[in-house]
């Protein structure tokens, strides 16, 4: 249970990561109440700092012998195993645990949590544990909500392309390179992919199942009915790797249980905490990377009709997946737990 005080103490369980680095950007530009801040990386981070809000604070090295007294939230970004071991530990040790990682996401006692979508679960945190979705989800139940309330969602089919810091900032190094390089017209290196990323696509995130679909793409559909609450609800998703350095796109086709008009749709939307709706196709308006980069909102347009179903909309969403799609919502959920 997290004690109410006026300032807190945070530790950033990969401080040196991507999202790491944005965590600290938000702290310091959502001015969060900080009374001090514990970052931990690898040992060949140990020693360094970071800046946030306005000091300077020593990276440390994360150990089984690290002592976490008096740390009130820890968020976690760094691997599964991390995640898996101190997760649980704080949790039980009376730390708020905000967890980047698919670890604990579909278990029952951890709520999986989009504060503008459903920030009543925080209500029951029986671990101490609370896990944020895969942030390809995230934008995905931000511009279902307002339709499901509206209309409701029989299903879900969605097509993501998503840039290549999610997978970290060694993909986005080498979709540099490989630019460079095939620019250069000279040989390039395929290290953290299977093939070339640069001028290409991968239809293919996570692992293969037997039947064919990523691992990816079984995460976006089960952690879409688990935070709206509509363990029924028909959700397909493929999902594509793109040559993009920052911002997840999707294109979602939905199909409603009532009828609803593209406008009355874009009313919906547009009333959504959280969403920006960027919408006019007669004067070439519609959401990019390039405009959702470094923004926390989720941007939607290409509202339109699907005439091929009933009750069908199609929409295309973009949002930053280091920002909504991981820090922010971590900074908000931690900002929800204070307000109680």
């Amino acid at each position: 249970m997290l004690k109410k005080k006026s300032k807190y103490v945070m530790a950033i369980l990969g401080a040196t990561g991507a999202v790491g680095k944005e965590t600290l950007d938000i702290l310091e530009e959502r001015k969060f109440p900080l009374e001090s801040l514990r970052l931990f990386a690898s040992k060949r981070s140990a020693g360094g700092t970071l800046s946030c809000q306005g000091k300077e604070w020593t990276i440390e090295e994360l150990t089984p012998e690290t002592s976490f007294a008096g740390v009130d939230f820890a968020l976690i970004s760094a691997t599964d195993a991390i995640s898996r071991d101190y997760g649980r530990r704080l949790g039980a040790a009376g730390v708020v645990v905000i967890d980047d990682s698919g670890v604990f996401r579909m278990e029952p006692d951890v709520p999986l949590v989009v504060p503008e979508v459903n920030a009543q679960a925080l209500k029951a945190m029986p671990r101490g544990i609370v896990s944020i979705p895969n942030c390809t989800t995230t934008p995905l139940v931000m511009a279902l909500k307002p339709l499901l309330d509206a209309a409701g969602v029989k299903r879900v089919v969605v097509t993501t392309f998503q840039s290549v810091s999610g997978t970290g900032a060694a993909a986005m190094d080498e979709l540099m390179d490989q630019t460079k390089d095939l620019m250069a017209f000279r040989d390039i290196k395929a290290e953290v992919y299977p093939y070339q990323i640069a001028f290409n696509l991968l239809p293919h995130i996570g692992s293969f199942n037997d039947g064919g679909d990523c691992s990816e793409e079984v995460k976006i559909a089960k952690e879409t009915r688990k935070i709206l609450g509509t363990p029924a609800l028909r959700v397909t998703a493929t999902t594509v790797r793109v040559p993009v350095l920052r911002c997840h796109s999707e294109a979602i086709n939905v199909e409603l249980e009532k009828p609803l008009k593209p406008n009355e749709a874009r009313a919906a939307l547009a009333a959504m905490p959280g969403v920006i709706v960027y919408d006019d196709p007669v004067k070439k308006l519609y959401p990019m990377p390039l405009d959702a980069t470094g923004k926390d909102e989720v941007y939607i347009g290409r509202v339109r009709e699907d005439e091929s179903i009933t009750n069908g909309l199609n929409l295309w969403v973009v949002s930053d997946n280091l920002r909504k799609g991981a820090a922010l919502n971590a900074i908000q959920i931690a900002e929800c737990l204070i307000k109680g």
